[in-house]
């Protein structure tokens, strides 16, 4: 429903490419080139600064491209709220999630939330919990599902399920032998841990903290920002991480990791998040209730 030249301006202004912007529409640059220059006219304003095969926004670029974000929203959101006066459960649902739910947790539950409604068409969004945070309150995202609680005030955030963290490490690593690991002994192992701003890694520092470890003391050899790369580095012997139950299911099973459960265990929440003040159409509503029910089934099922 909106103007479609604001759309093409958007996707263009996002990716600061007139090409990636045509791909991301399924358009011909020459037919982008042609509506950001209807724009430009229309707006008796120049919105690119074009330099040395480069693009950047203009000072009015950069307006424009603030309140096209809150028009496109706006308008998306009519169209969801029109769809349901006639009860048709469908559009776009924007999710984000941290590494862990994103890759280990929500797949699924997407796959049998569009088995129930066709017509709805999700888009994930996978990022450290930081970046999810950040996009909800931008409005990019409809809802995030991130791990601990949220740090910005413009948000609601709700406890969705519980997760186990635990130390992983090879099969011959000297703490597969252990039937528990304290704390203060983790600071004698090298250890593999996540980047900054991961929801993993602030969980962890607080836990460290509390036990009286501070975590600059923690011998850290890597951070990676994957779950999958650090189970690939842990495999090798280099060093332990501590990470969710969740991610290391196959690689337990297989036996090509070893799990140490932490005393005192280490329990974290996973948390949804959605902007405080915000319309939320049924069909978000919907989502936000089925992912409760279904984290709360597995969660059982786990204990």
């Amino acid at each position: 429903m909106a103007d479609r030249r604001l759309q093409v301006f958007h996707a263009v202004a996002k990716h600061l490419s007139f090409t990636k912007g045509a791909e991301t529409l399924f358009m011909t640059q020459p037919a982008v080139t042609f509506q950001i220059k209807q724009l430009e006219e229309h707006l008796n304003t120049r919105l690119f600064d074009r330099a040395q095969g480069r693009i950047s926004l203009t000072p009015a670029g950069q307006l424009a491209f603030e309140y096209a974000e809150r028009i496109l929203a706006l308008s998306a959101e009519l169209d969801t709220r029109l769809r349901e006066m006639s009860g048709e459960a469908a559009g776009p649902l924007l999710i984000g999630a941290s590494m862990t739910i994103g890759e280990y947790v929500l797949p699924q539950l997407i796959g049998k939330f569009k088995a129930h409604f066709p017509a709805v068409m999700p888009t994930l969004f996978v990022g450290n919990s930081e970046a999810v945070q950040d996009r909800v309150a931008e409005r990019t995202l409809d809802l995030g599902f991130i791990e601990g609680d949220s740090h910005l005030s413009s948000l609601q955030s709700e406890v969705c399920c519980e997760d186990e963290l635990q130390v992983v490490c090879a099969p011959f690593h000297p703490l597969a032998k252990e039937t528990c690991a304290l704390p203060a002994s983790l600071t004698q192992h090298p250890y593999i841990s996540r980047e900054a701003g991961s929801g993993t890694r602030a969980v962890v520092d607080r836990y460290l903290q509390h036990a009286g470890v501070a975590p600059e003391s923690m011998n850290v050899v890597v951070e990676l920002g994957s779950p999958e790369a650090l189970k690939g580095l842990v495999t090798t012997g280099l060093g332990f991480a501590i990470m969710s139950r969740v991610i290391a299911t196959k690689e337990l099973q297989l036996g090509e990791l070893v799990q140490v459960p932490l005393r005192p265990p280490l329990i974290r929440n996973f948390s949804v998040v959605y902007p405080k003040e915000r319309f939320h159409s049924k069909l978000v509503a919907a989502f936000l209730q089925f992912a409760k029910e279904q984290l709360a089934a597995a969660q059982r099922l786990a204990a």
